[in-house]
């Protein structure tokens, strides 16, 4: 009899679990559809508004400072709590007391907008995942389940990713493994998987292209070839740990030199529009696209341009322009691949698809998220090499990362 009720008692909480299981899917595939229209937007006029800048850079350059200083007094006086940006998304991640606001969305929209208008040097994807995870935050927190809130904001930070990248798998694997370094929440597995592939069916389907390219390199993976890849890996992967504890050592600097929030965006952006601007006319301003191209193709790509992209973005991002880091870290990551591929008797597109991806785990402190990216983007039979030098550049970032929230798995951690 005891066997009986307990078996009974196994097969009920079965079903709740699947019945909960079943319940967040649900919510997180309307969190995908609302997350990839609202990437599908952000990223569309994005793209308008940084060709208007591109058209009229010398005109709109100069004024980099005074959208700065708009910016800073839209989110001081309205913005609340919303400033923190990612920050805050690891906070509710960590904390389920931490709230989210709705007006999140708007405020990282129009100021990402804002700073790419007038050639700040940033990205957007912070802009997609923050989108995401206040959706999918402000669903979670009603319901009843008590996994929902911390399940859903990772599916939601999926579909942002996804929405904006059209790479649902990597950014899976993103939203799994962001929070805590080595640990995978497989617990949102499911509902990552259906948010993200909604967010990007969806965001697709409005007009939002994904950007790919086929990686034709007929490698083998010979004694040779193992130990450069292995070399390109752990130099991009210390680049990248420098790209991390550079941003947060400027924002640390600002902070302590500045006490007014008006005036650290304000003094900073003064000598970082110009700066944009003498240095080659703003080849630096923006999400970087432009390096990319130039690095994939092989054709006028300079040997500083990683250095200086890297440079004038951590300045942008550090006196406190919004958009993200990732955009401009696949530039970085590509143009250095370009330059270091032939030095390492490597093809230079290889070295820039492989730098592209590999840079961006670096900075980011992740593994499975930038192998993924260079799959969908490069071609799944670059796998190996991305595997290769994604995971010799996670080795060497020396665990530090662009999000300062980000806890680090231990012995200790991993036993609590």
């Amino acid at each position: 009899m005891d066997k009986a009720k307990q078996a009974l008692l196994n097969a009920r909480a079965a079903a709740v679990d699947w019945r909960d299981t079943l319940l967040l899917s649900l919510a997180a595939l309307l969190t995908g559809l609302f997350t990839g229209a609202a990437d599908a937007l952000f990223g569309r006029v994005l793209l308008t508004v940084s060709a208007f800048r591109d058209q009229h850079i010398t005109l709109l350059l100069p004024f980099l400072p005074l959208a700065g200083l708009l910016m800073s007094w839209a989110y001081e006086s309205f913005g609340g709590n919303s400033r923190q940006g990612m920050e805050l998304v690891f906070k509710a991640g960590h904390d389920p007391d931490v709230k989210i606001p709705l007006r999140l969305i708007p405020f990282s929209m129009t100021a990402t907008w804002l700073t790419h208008l007038f050639g700040g040097s940033a990205g957007r994807e912070g802009v997609a995942v923050q989108i995401g995870a206040t959706a999918a935050h402000f669903v979670g927190r009603r319901m009843r389940q008590k996994e929902a809130a911390p399940v859903l904001l990772a599916a939601g930070m999926a579909a942002g990713f996804a929405g904006l990248y059209q790479t649902p798998v990597a950014a899976v694997f993103f939203a799994l493994e962001v929070m805590v370094a080595g640990k995978l929440e497989y617990k949102a597995l499911l509902p990552a998987l259906v948010s993200a592939y909604t967010a990007c069916t969806t965001a697709a389907a409005l007009g939002l292209e994904k950007f790919s390219f086929e990686l034709n390199w007929p490698y083998t993976l010979s004694l040779s070839v193992f130990a450069r890849l292995l070399l390109l890996g752990a130099l991009i992967g210390l680049c990248g740990s420098f790209f991390a504890s550079g941003l947060h050592w400027s924002k640390a600097f600002w902070a302590r030199r500045i006490k007014n929030p008006l005036l650290r965006i304000l003094l900073p952006a003064l000598p970082l529009s110009w700066l944009l601007l003498l240095l080659f006319h703003g080849r630096y301003a923006g999400l970087g696209t432009n390096l990319i191209d130039l690095s994939l193709t092989g054709q006028g790509i300079l040997p500083y341009d990683w250095l200086l992209k890297l440079l004038l973005t951590l300045l942008t991002l550090s006196a406190g322009f919004q958009g993200g880091e990732v955009t401009p870290l696949f530039a970085i990551g590509a143009s250095l691949g370009a330059v270091l591929g032939p030095l390492l008797a490597l093809p230079t597109a290889a070295g820039a698809a492989l730098g592209y991806a590999a840079m961006f785990g670096a900075a980011t402190n992740t593994l499975l998220a930038p192998l993924f990216i260079g799959a969908e983007i490069f071609g799944w039979q670059n796998l190996p090499a991305f595997l290769l030098v994604c995971g010799t550049a996670y080795i060497f970032n020396l665990n530090h990362s662009i999000y300062a929230l980000q806890s680090i798995l231990t012995q200790e951690t991993d036993r609590c």
